[in-house]
């Protein structure tokens, strides 16, 4: 005999859930967290699809079915009928025709905002409520309000990230505006970390940010990123490269590096104490001589390129905070934008490393000339 999916209406499966019939609601945790039609249990269709004995006593359990507007739940229905299962239903409409047809629904487990703003995220199994909950939690530290600072500001923002700390001394210049999306025409002359402040806080203002104009030195560093979960570094010159990645690396804090000359960028995450990690001084002990270094006013740069590295750079700070995928902790990944060819390269650790070498003490931050850091690349 040959099974198929029943659909029901959202009155009809009512009455047989009152009857004691089971309703499972299959859509992902995120978006049953804008409420579930009660009695209801959540479970999505993959987890149901891959494990359903846990959820179904026999094959001849009958069990309703209900999603958002029920093409997932006939979906789910037809893979549970593939794999034995005989009396399935799905709810026609889904959640959508119960709320209008005036059943009873569980109230939201966060406010509309949140659900409307993150509804793609939580769609993402991988991401869901817990998952943007963690987020809105986050501190990331971002150094730079410029050209790499600017994409990631924008993108951790949208995101969610409940606090950022934008830390930079310099005012918008009409020169900045080619790559530093973060700023009007209308902000020059502005320090940069206020006009970003308002930008992102335009963007999303449930978020915090905390503009902090300073430069880092060797007195101000550590206090400034120390509580932060991330830090991403979006410098401009060596000094405070060097100074960023030796407060990460006394701190445990990840640092995502970023760094762009001409029409080629290269990213990195700098976290020597994860498995396989290292950091900036690793690869680069110490910075070059003030006359091999590209001048800051004279280097070129190509201004999108700016953005797809920060962009890179604010993928790899996420995927830390929730804890997805592979970092490129121990990679460094160059991109070449002529070409569009991506070039991943295995770091080592360096056991003399003067930051992170084995049994290295702790040593007094130093602060090192301000020399452009356009940046040294590796070929």
């Amino acid at each position: 005999m040959t099974h198929s999916v029943i659909e029901l209406t959202p009155e009809d499966a009512w009455q047989r859930q009152q009857s004691g019939a089971i309703l499972l609601d299959v859509r992902e945790e995120g978006e049953r967290a804008a409420g579930m039609a009660v009695g209801a249990v959540g479970v999505s269709q993959q987890t149901l699809q891959h494990t359903p004995a846990n959820w179904l006593a026999n094959c001849s359990t009958p069990v309703m079915l209900i999603c958002a507007a029920g093409k997932r739940s006939h979906a789910c229905g037809e893979a549970l009928i593939a794999q034995g299962y005989t009396r399935i239903f799905s709810v026609k409409g889904g959640t959508t025709a119960w709320q209008a047809a005036g059943l009873p629904m569980t109230a939201p487990a966060v406010d509309e905002d949140f659900l409307s703003r993150y509804s793609r995220h939580l769609r993402l199994p991988e991401v869901g409520l817990a998952g943007q909950r963690k987020l809105a939690s986050a501190k990331v530290a971002l150094i730079g309000a410029g050209g790499l600072g600017s994409p990631a500001a924008l993108y951790l923002a949208a995101a969610g990230i409940g606090t950022i700390t934008l830390i930079d001394d310099d005012l918008v210049d009409r020169s900045n505006l080619q790559r530093q999306v973060l700023h009007r025409n209308a902000d020059i002359g502005t320090p940069k970390v206020e006009s970003g402040r308002r930008t992102l806080h335009a963007l999303n203002p449930s978020i915090t940010v905390e503009p902090v104009r300073a430069r880092l030195q060797a007195d101000n560093v550590e206090t400034l990123l120390a509580g932060h979960d991330v830090v991403i570094d979006g410098t401009d010159n060596f000094a405070t490269r060097y100074l960023v990645n030796d407060a990460c690396a006394h701190l445990g804090l990840p640092m995502v590096y970023g760094a762009v000359q001409g029409f080629e960028g290269q990213v990195s995450v700098f976290w020597p104490g994860q498995p396989g990690g290292s950091c900036y001084r690793c690869l680069f002990p110490d910075p070059p001589p003030p006359e091999f270094a590209p001048n800051c006013a004279e280097a070129g740069v190509l201004g999108v390129l700016l953005g797809i590295i920060g962009l890179l750079q604010t993928a790899e700070a996420i995927k830390l905070l929730l804890g997805l995928g592979e970092s490129l902790s121990g990679i460094l990944l160059q991109f070449d934008a002529l070409s569009m060819r991506f070039n991943r390269i295995k770091l080592l650790r360096d056991p003399d490393c003067p930051t992170c070498g084995q049994g290295t003490q702790h040593h007094a931050y130093q602060d090192l000339p301000q020399v452009c850091a356009s940046d040294q690349m590796p070929r």
